[in-house]
């Protein structure tokens, strides 16, 4: 019954307004697969199509979240990855998104919406330079226990990070990848998809509990992402990240700038 109540609110959207959601949801989707920075298109265009600042987030993350699964799927061939990493690693993503998403819940909306140009100008810094920084990091010589220790504290920030906003995570957890050696890229692509995936799994289950969720537009969307996420995950073996992670950081320093000048 509940699907079905579902399906018949679908129906009532606009069909100009659907084929807008679902098209970014696809587009962000693709984008993630190949470099990340999904959010930075999909959190400004919704608060732009009459969305508020609160409900924008929470449906960035239930839109995405399907298509990082339809993502892992397409990596299933480059997903070869050590067990014993990768299972610490994402029973932090899920512990610390968990946090991240409650810390959201209780933020006042306008408190939310005053810092977005903020959030969305520091997610775009950190998307773009972040890597430069850790490239940096990775030229010290430090011990192999020293530099897992501090990849398990970046992870916990990252996810809590990543509960909270989101913007960029794909970068950052790249950026952690790289310093446990990591230099495959492909490979870290897939490695990526998985523990971003815990991170925004746990926080859409947060999200949907608290009854926030906007069902009528969250099964347009994630058709949309479900579909991008796969279609992302193929061309990913083909197209350059980073002419991609020039295109988003584009977006996101646009978007920072219309927020800061007109508000949200």
């Amino acid at each position: 019954m509940t699907f079905l109540v579902t399906f018949l609110e679908t129906m009532t959207l606009e069909p100009i307004s659907a084929l807008v959601f679902f098209g970014v949801s696809f587009v962000a989707a693709a984008i993630n697969s190949v470099a990340g920075g999904g959010t930075f298109l999909t959190f400004p265009v919704f608060i732009l199509n009459g969305l508020t600042s609160t409900q924008a987030n929470i449906m960035s993350t239930i839109a995405l979240w399907p298509g990082v699964l339809a993502s892992a799927f397409g990596y299933r061939k480059e997903l070869e990855a050590d067990k014993k990493l990768l299972l610490p690693l994402l029973a932090i993503g899920m512990a610390g998104g968990g946090v991240g998403a409650w810390l959201f819940l209780v933020t006042p909306e306008q408190v939310f919406t005053q810092m977005v140009p903020w959030l969305l100008l520091v997610a775009t810094l950190i998307f773009t330079f972040g890597r430069h920084a850790v490239a940096v990091l990775n030229r010290v010589s430090l011990p192999k226990g020293a530099r897992y220790g501090m990849a398990l504290l970046f992870q916990i920030i990252i996810a809590m990070y990543g509960g909270y906003f989101g913007a960029g995570i794909g970068i950052l957890t790249l950026a952690m990848l790289q310093m446990l050696g990591h230099d495959h890229i492909h490979r870290m692509n897939a490695l990526k998809t998985i523990l971003t995936g815990a991170i925004n799994a746990m926080t859409a289950l947060i999200f949907v509990l608290s009854g926030k969720v906007m069902w009528s537009l969250a099964v347009v969307m994630i058709a949309g992402a479900v579909s991008g996420g796969y279609v992302g995950a193929r061309m990913a073996l083909r197209v350059s990240p980073a002419h991609v992670r020039m295109l988003v950081s584009a977006i996101g320093f646009s978007m920072a700038a219309h927020f800061f000048l007109h508000g949200v």
